[in-house]
C-alpha cells in the first residue's frame, strides 16, 4: 500500500507518529464514578489503537470538575489519583500509538442541569433560540479566576505527562472558554483580554506558554482552534491567521483547525451563517489557507470518511487528516484501508426540520457507538436516532445524579 497517509511524520518536538491519521476528540461521557476514566472507556481506547490509527486524541478532559460539557466527562487536576489515567495511556499506546490528552474548560457550554461554575469572558449567554433555557447564564471572569484557569491547564498538563501521555491538545475551539475569549461575540471585555484579536488571544498564548514551561521539551502540545465561527461578526479566517502567526513563535507541535460552536455546530456540517461547507473534509479550504502562514505541522478535521479525501487533504498541504466519526463507526478505518482504498465509513449525520436537535440526535448516534465498543461490541451504523436520543437522555439524566454528588464534594471538600 503505497497511500500517502501511512508514512511516519515527525514532529517539531521531536516525536516520529505511526502514520499521518488522527483521531480527533469526540466527548465520550464515560467516566467512572469520580469522573475518572472507566474500564469501558480503555476498552474503547484500545479497539482504536489496534485499530491502525497513528494518533488518538481523547475526548475533552476537564481541568476543573466544578465546569463540565457533560455529567460523564473525565477530570484531571493536580489532586486526582494518577493510577486510573496511567492505564488509559496504556491501553491507548498499543500498536506504538501516539495518545494525547486533550484539555478543556467549556466555559458558558454548560447545561442549566449541571449546576457548577460557569464562567466566560463576558455575561453573554448561549442563543439557541426556543432551547436557551438548555444552558446556564455564565458569569463574567475576573482576573482572578483567569490565573487560576491557567494554573489549572498548567496542572492537568504536567498529570497527563506524568500519567504516561504522549502530548496534550488544548482546546480552543467549538465555543468554549479559550474559544470564547477569542471570539468578539461572547469577548466584550474592556481590559487586557478583550477588545483586538492580540488581546483576545492573550489567554490562549499564555496558557500554551505556561503549559510548555512546565512539560518535558519531547512531550508534544496541540492546539485546536476554529478556522471561524460561523456565526455573523465572530472569530474568522483572518483572526485565525493572526492566531496562528503567533503561534508560530512559541512551541508548538500540531494545530488543528475545525469550527463552529454549539450556536452554529459546522463540525457537524451545519452553519449558523448560512456558509456551504464541504460535503467533505468540511474545513480544508480554511485549512490550505491558513497553513500557508503556519510554520507548524496542521491537521484538519470534519466529514473525512474515505481514503482519497484524506489523500486529497495531504495533497493540498495538510500534515495531519483528522477523522472522529468515521473512527467511531469504524474503528479500524485506517487497517481497512490497507487492504480496500474503497472502503467509506457511515455517516450518521441526522437531518431533522430542527437543526439544534439534529446536532444533539447525531452525537446521540455517535455516543452509542463509543459506548457499545466501551463494551466490546461493535458499532451499529444503522443505529435509530431517536432511540439514541432517547437513551442518551436517560443515560444522561442518571449521570448528572450521579455528577451532583461528585460536585458537592467540590463544593464541600472537607467532608
Amino acid at each position: 500500500m503505497t497511500s500517502s497517509v501511512f508514512p511516519p511524520f515527525t514532529l517539531p518536538c521531536g516525536a516520529t507518529l505511526p502514520n499521518r491519521l488522527a483521531k480527533a476528540a469526540m466527548e465520550e461521557n464515560m467516566a467512572d464514578t469520580g469522573q475518572i476514566p472507566s474500564p469501558a472507556l480503555l476498552r474503547l481506547y484500545k479497539r482504536w489503537a489496534n485499530g491502525g490509527t497513528g494518533l488518538l486524541i481523547t475526548g475533552n478532559v476537564m481541568v476543573d470538575g466544578r465546569a463540565m460539557t457533560g455529567p460523564g466527562g473525565v477530570v484531571l487536576d493536580k489532586d486526582s489519583d494518577i493510577a486510573p489515567f496511567t492505564a488509559w495511556a496504556q491501553a491507548a499506546r498499543q500498536n506504538k500509538t501516539h495518545v494525547w490528552m486533550q484539555i478543556n474548560h467549556p466555559g458558558r457550554q454548560v447545561y442549566a442541569a449541571m449546576g457548577g461554575d460557569v464562567l466566560s469572558p463576558s455575561d453573554v449567554a448561549i442563543d439557541l433560540g426556543k432551547h436557551s433555557g438548555l444552558f446556564s447564564q455564565p458569569r463574567a471572569m475576573t482576573l482572578q479566576d483567569i490565573e487560576q484557569l491557567i494554573q489549572r491547564f498548567v496542572d492537568t498538563a504536567v498529570r497527563a505527562e506524568q500519567a504516561g501521555f504522549d502530548g496534550v491538545q488544548i482546546h480552543a475551539a467549538h465555543g468554549y472558554l479559550i474559544s470564547q475569549f477569542l471570539s468578539p461575540l461572547t469577548n466584550k471585555r474592556q481590559d487586557e483580554y478583550g477588545g483586538s484579536i492580540e488581546n483576545r488571544m492573550r489567554l490562549l498564548i499564555t496558557v500554551i506558554k505556561a503549559v510548555r514551561a512546565e512539560v518535558s521539551s519531547n512531550f508534544a502540545i496541540g492546539v485546536k482552534i476554529n478556522s471561524a465561527d460561523f456565526q455573523r461578526g465572530g472569530f474568522d479566517a483572518d483572526d485565525a491567521k493572526v492566531v496562528i502567526l503567533a503561534m508560530t513563535e512559541l512551541a508548538v507541535d500540531l494545530v488543528e483547525l475545525s469550527g463552529g460552536s454549539y450556536e452554529s455546530p459546522a463540525m457537524q456540517g451545519n452553519t449558523a451563517d448560512g456558509r456551504t461547507l464541504q460535503r467533505e473534509a468540511y474545513f480544508l479550504d480554511f485549512a490550505k489557507e491558513i497553513a500557508q502562514v503556519a510554520t507548524m505541522p496542521v491537521m484538519t478535521t470534519g466529514g473525512v470518511r474515505r481514503l482519497a479525501v484524506a489523500e486529497n487533504v495531504l495533497a493540498q498541504g495538510i500534515d495531519i487528516v483528522g477523522m472522529g466519526t468515521a473512527l467511531a463507526m469504524n474503528p479500524s478505518l485506517p487497517n481497512d484501508w490497507k487492504k480496500d482504498e474503497t472502503i467509506s465509513a457511515h455517516n450518521p449525520v441526522v437531518q431533522w426540520r430542527d437543526k439544534t436537535l439534529s446536532a444533539v440526535a447525531t452525537m446521540a448516534v455517535i455516543k452509542r457507538q463509543l459506548q457499545r465498543m466501551g463494551k466490546g461490541k461493535l458499532p451499529k451504523p444503522d443505529a435509530s436516532p431517536i432511540f439514541s436520543l432517547i437513551a442518551d437522555r436517560i443515560r444522561l439524566k442518571k449521570l448528572t445524579k450521579r455528577y451532583h454528588t461528585y460536585l458537592a464534594t467540590l463544593k464541600n471538600p472537607t467532608q
